[in-house]
């Protein structure tokens, strides 16, 4: 399984950046090719100064080894051996009418002393964090995600949603990151469902990212917007670095298990800005995102 997986997530960043690059029109992405001491490596590709993104990775890493000590702990296991793969993207359009975006499809192998799998799971999910609320990029962006999930299950889409909600939020701020999508982890094969199932359903959702957030980005990219505007947006990149340092789980693996830091560190945005005691005006379209945030909402019908 773990061949089958990390050959899809190569095809698939190749599709993703390409797909990026036209949409884009300016810049390209820069690969860097890396190796991890303990084993395993990645191919990191950053864009930069684009005409619409102003900074954006699509990363694939295929790593194994010792679990380290302290993921012993989190997982509760012994001395096994481990490998994990996945493609992981953040990017940070320039337009504050655009949304950032984040996604991951990850897969996970631990071992015994003699090379057998002990357990073996999928996750992953993928999610949006607009700047500015446009109901219809939220109800499009959602119902791309429950479209991929409903091929597999029809409770997917619910559970997964109000999976997501709950971990992309930052408790110390009583707020959402964004408006969500899908997260999903420890997949793992039952009796309703095999590993080859859950493989299915993980690339099926892969699948669907482009066709999920580049339609909003087309629509939205060229759209006029003010300093006051992009000064909203920096403050609120600000809160998607309180989450990805604070709370995010794959950012603590990859710091624990000696991962590569300007890969794992690459979901950074540019410029960023945190104003002390900072609140939008009453009845603003700002004060409109936060209320968003503060109170999730099912932006389809179920």
């Amino acid at each position: 399984m773990k061949d089958k997986f990390y050959k899809y997530i190569q095809n698939l960043q190749d599709t993703i950046t390409s797909k990026l690059e036209a949409v884009d029109g300016k810049s390209k992405f820069q690969e860097d090719i890396w190796e991890r001491p303990e084993g395993g490596g990645g191919r990191t590709r950053v864009i930069e100064n684009g005409a619409v993104l102003e900074k954006g990775g699509v990363n694939i890493s295929g790593v194994h080894g010792k679990l380290p000590k302290s993921m012993q702990t989190y997982f509760n296991v012994g001395d096994v051996d481990f490998f994990a793969c996945g493609l992981s993207l953040v990017l940070h359009p320039k337009n504050p009418m655009v949304p950032t975006v984040h996604a991951n499809w990850r897969y996970f192998e631990m071992y015994d002393g003699s090379g057998n799998i002990i357990d073996s799971w999928f996750g992953g999910g993928q999610d949006l964090t607009p700047y500015y609320v446009f109901e219809e990029d939220a109800v499009h962006f959602h119902q791309t995600c429950k479209t991929a999930c409903d091929k597999h299950d029809p409770e997917f889409y619910k559970d997964y949603k109000k999976r997501c909600d709950a971990y992309f939020y930052n408790s110390h701020r009583n707020e959402s990151r964004g408006i969500g999508g899908l997260f999903f982890d420890y997949c793992k094969a039952s009796n309703d469902r095999t590993m080859e199932n859950w493989y299915h359903f993980v690339t099926e959702v892969g699948d669907s990212f482009l066709e999920a957030y580049v339609p909003i980005v087309e629509k939205r990219k060229s759209l006029s917007y003010s300093k006051a505007e992009r000064n909203w947006q920096e403050i609120r990149r600000g809160r998607y670095v309180e989450f990805n340092l604070v709370h995010d789980k794959g950012t603590l693996f990859g710091l624990k298990t000696n991962g590569r830091i300007e890969s794992i560190l690459m979901s950074l945005p540019p410029h960023v800005q945190w104003v002390y005691d900072h609140y939008p005006e009453k009845g603003s379209e700002e004060e409109k995102l936060v209320e968003v945030l503060k109170h999730p909402k099912d932006w389809i019908a179920l």
